[in-house]
């Protein structure tokens, strides 16, 4: 659906994308839509819209491993809003190998703070860079735990569409699923749509106008937190309750057996 709808509009290639917007500092919003709300929502696209195309692919596979301690406080802190919460994670791009230790910080009035640097061990633990994710939460005032603290805690995979507009980025990720290390649950969006704006400023983008005057606010969903939060019930969920619960398909797995229900 998405190949089909962005078929008209021209590519960017990446050190055009990272040149124009690579917003390391950012405001997000992000929404959770079906495929027909995401069609309507590209189909309104500003027609100077691209496309980010890397050797003639337009969508690209994603994997991240999130780092928390054994008694989650990266989650609590998400879970409580507490301003000063951090995300420790590796990204690695599957289709070309290349993998990032990521650390993600709250700045003034929202924005987020992604700093990031090569990482060479492919998600299972942090390792030499255990200092750089150290040093990135000391300046961005976050108490947080050493880094030797860390444990993996979830992984999530997802396809992602990369779009440059004239005034923001928009990504969108589809096929998201989560599984914890031991791979004993699995949760999923099915055929949910996850499209995020990111703007340098605070304003909204086109694209957000064009959401609201749809009648879609932003929803409140973490890659981590959110799919965290439908793996383990016990865990607190209030930021992300009335998502789960009215919008989103769950897959749980086991080793026997697997189960579809909607939530």
């Amino acid at each position: 659906m998405i190949a089909t709808a962005l078929a008209g509009h021209a590519p960017v290639d990446l050190d055009e994308l990272n040149a124009t917007a690579a917003l390391q500092t950012r405001r997000d919003r992000k929404y959770v839509l079906t495929q027909d709300e995401c069609r309507a929502l590209l189909a309104g696209l500003d027609p100077a819209t691209r496309v980010l195309e890397i050797d003639g692919a337009r969508d690209f596979a994603y994997e991240s491993t999130y780092f928390d301690t054994p008694d989650l406080a990266a989650f609590h802190l998400a879970a409580g809003r507490r301003r000063r919460r951090f995300k420790v994670r590796t990204r690695t791009y599957v289709d070309s190998g290349a993998c990032f230790v990521e650390v993600k910080t709250r700045a003034a009035r929202g924005t987020t703070v992604k700093e990031r640097q090569v990482h060479d061990d492919v998600a299972v633990r942090l390792g030499a860079d255990g200092t750089f994710v150290d040093a990135r939460l000391a300046e961005a005032g976050v108490a947080g735990p050493p880094a030797h603290a860390l444990v993996p805690t979830l992984r999530s995979s997802y396809r992602r569409t990369t779009l440059l507009l004239p005034d923001a980025r928009v990504t969108l990720d589809t096929g998201l699923t989560w599984d914890v290390p031991a791979g004993s649950a699995r949760a999923g969006l099915g055929e949910l749509v996850v499209v995020e704006t990111k703007t340098g400023g605070p304003g909204p983008s086109s694209a957000d106008r064009l959401l609201w005057r749809s009648g879609h606010r932003p929803d409140r969903i973490s890659k981590y937190a959110t799919g965290l939060a439908l793996l383990r019930p016990g865990l607190p969920d209030a930021p992300w309750r009335r998502l789960i619960r009215h919008r989103l398909v769950t897959v749980a797995a086991t080793p026997n057996v697997s189960t579809e229900r909607t939530v």
